[in-house]
């Protein structure tokens, strides 16, 4: 039998120290704080949800909303241990449907910081204010009757200096509390929130009625346009939420937000269903971009296996594994295929991609050829005519390259004013006309660069892009180093960002639509092993924003000198983002199609 005595190596740790260790599973960073506290206001019935930080939340966190506030008797209760109203039993524990319920949060929270709290029911004649420092004497008095609550922490970590020297940079802690505010507003569109940091407006997101809406509000560039919507359900379970169109993939994993029973959440069994539901619908080397609200009946799905709350386990893991990637498939089946691909039913509820050209058919050639050599004047592959609602360039030819010997090119026409039919030497060869002028753009962009000679062309009307006030900072800090690759971007305000110039050579691009992937690379360069890894998706963003889309017609003359430009540039099979440029059949292999072999 285990005893205790004078001599005994074991001890029962003071009740502070035990506070402290359940903080450190609790309280990560500051983003930790704003998650719990949000969760908590979220609980209240809260409509309105103001988060306000200094320093990244180092300094203070202020959270104030309009819920049901509490009583004078609760108050001070709410910072003991385990003290909770969200829970009466045990048998609760198997069917949450609270966003809090452990009771640590504001105990763990108090235990390392400074908290004052300012609380009122709607018919409380007197509010309640609770002060604490390091968790321990709280100290009540009155306070104004506003209905809600307000808490704010200051000093965090200020009695766990280990803690708070490995916290990040101030802007990275930020960028921490900016994603929980994010997450949860996706979760809560029927909620207004607000982040201020140091005293400037962030993030603003008014309450709307729809997911697909406030979906809008946070991403933007997630448009219906690039999107799919997907909604399916079996008992006791149900998925809704929008997908990016295959033909707007992207390398970038953002956006991927899952949501279970409305709680942000990691699953690798979800995640897994959404990459086999794309199938092969996914471009190779693009990922799937995703927001997805799956609800399970709070008594099949466990919320309780990660101190944190980041991680659920499902009841029926393999029937919640088939929903999502039957309704991911099912939702890019309703959308049709890809372009230049034919759909075959396989199964019911399933169709797979077939990859032969569906026809064979060549339109008349495209109004408006490109000029002849003869003809001087800049040649620029693929260009359109100047119109109202693209950017306006300086007119000076492209940067000319070597060029080698090639073979003789034929142009036949288009199929689906998509590929390029041509004749190249003895082989028959379908071009995809956006990915290899893509390819030929970032050829010539990557070899100026390795030149040094990345000279850049003024717009003659810079073009003002409103974006959030992080991304803003984001551009604003890599500046000079978009100036050394052509690319002249000033601030214009708190959360705009003037496009002054683009390297010489690229055609008009659609300047919010570039800014966006510029952002998802840019937030890659911390990782990048090298100068060279950095600029490369830079270039390869650029070079497939200015080349000639799918869709658009070209004349014969055209199809001609951009299958040239692509010979010259050595032939390369794959765009800089490693989606296929070409699929050749030579003249032996068109012989033994046809049986002529032999003969």
């Amino acid at each position: 039998m285990l005893t205790t005595g004078s001599n005994g190596n074991i001890r029962i740790l003071p009740g502070d120290v035990v506070s402290r260790i359940a903080a450190g599973e609790v309280v990560e960073r500051p983003a930790a704080v704003v998650k719990e506290l949000i969760e908590n206001s979220l609980d209240a019935q809260s409509k309105t949800i103001s988060v306000e930080i200094k320093d990244g939340g180092l300094a203070s966190i202020r959270v104030t909303d309009d819920g049901e506030g509490m009583s004078r008797a609760d108050a001070p209760q709410a910072f003991e241990r385990h003290a909770t109203s969200k829970l009466r039993s045990d048998r609760d524990l198997w069917s949450i449907r609270t966003m809090g319920f452990r009771g640590e949060a504001l105990p763990s929270i108090a235990s390392v910081s400074h908290v004052r709290l300012v609380t009122a029911r709607p018919s409380d004649p007197v509010g309640t204010e609770v002060q604490l420092r390091g968790g321990v004497a709280p100290q009540l008095s009155d306070a104004p009757p506003v209905a809600g609550t307000r808490i704010e922490v200051a000093d965090l970590f200020y009695n766990q200096p280990a803690r708070k020297k490995f916290l990040k940079s101030v802007p990275t802690e930020s960028s921490h509390i900016t994603r929980v505010v994010q997450q949860a507003a996706l979760a809560w569109p029927g909620v207004h929130f607000k982040l201020i940091c140091n005293g400037q407006e962030t993030l603003n997101y008014p309450a709307v009625t729809a997911d697909r809406d406030r979906i809008g509000q946070v991403y933007p560039r997630f448009t219906l346009e690039q999107t799919v919507p997907v909604e399916a359900g079996q008992p006791g379970a149900r998925i809704t939420g929008m997908i990016v169109d295959p033909n707007h993939a992207k390398a970038s994993r953002t956006p991927q937000e899952l949501f279970v029973n409305r709680r942000p959440v990691r699953s690798a069994a979800v995640s897994h269903a959404i990459v086999e539901g794309y199938g092969s619908f996914l471009p190779k080397g693009q990922q799937p971009q995703f927001v997805l609200f799956v609800d399970v009946d709070p008594d099949r799905v466990d919320v309780n296996v990660h101190p944190a709350k980041r991680e659920v386990r499902f009841a029926e893991q393999e029937a919640i594994h088939q929903l999502v990637r039957r309704a991911v498939r099912q939702a890019l089946s309703r959308n049709g295929p890809v372009a230049g691909e034919s759909v075959v039913s396989q199964e019911p509820g399933e169709q797979v991609v077939n990859k032969e050209l569906s026809r064979a058919w060549f339109p008349a050639p495209a109004a408006g050829p490109l000029p002849r050599a003869d003809e001087g004047g800049p040649r620029t592959i693929g260009s359109l005519p100047p119109a109202a609602d693209q950017l306006a360039f300086v007119n000076e030819a492209a940067e000319p390259y070597v060029r080698v010997p090639s073979l003789e090119v034929v142009a036949f026409g288009q199929l689906q004013h998509t590929y390029l039919v041509v004749q190249v030497g003895g082989a028959l060869t379908v071009l995809d006309q956006h990915t290899a002028h893509e390819r030929v753009l970032f050829e010539r962009l990557y070899r100026a660069w390795v030149a040094r000679g990345m000279a850049s062309q003024p717009l003659l009307i810079p073009e003002a892009v409103e974006l959030s006030a992080p991304h803003a900072a984001l551009l604003q800090r890599y500046q000079r180093d978009l100036a050394d690759l052509g690319l002249e971007l000033e601030p214009f305000g708190p959360s705009t960002v003037l496009v002054r110039s683009v390297p010489l050579g690229v055609g008009a691009i659609d300047a919010p639509a570039f800014l966006q992937d510029l952002l998802d690379d840019l937030s890659l360069w911390g990782q990048a092993s090298s100068l060279e890894a950095r600029v490369r998706p830079v270039l390869a963003s650029l070079a497939c924003h200015s080349a000639v889309r799918a869709g658009r017609s070209m004349g014969l003359p055209e199809i001609r000198q951009l299958t040239e430009d692509w010979l010259a540039e050595g032939k390369i099979q794959t765009c800089p983002h490693g989606r296929r440029t070409v699929f050749q059949l030579t003249g032996d292999e068109l012989e033994k199609l046809f049986g002529r072999v032999g003969w």
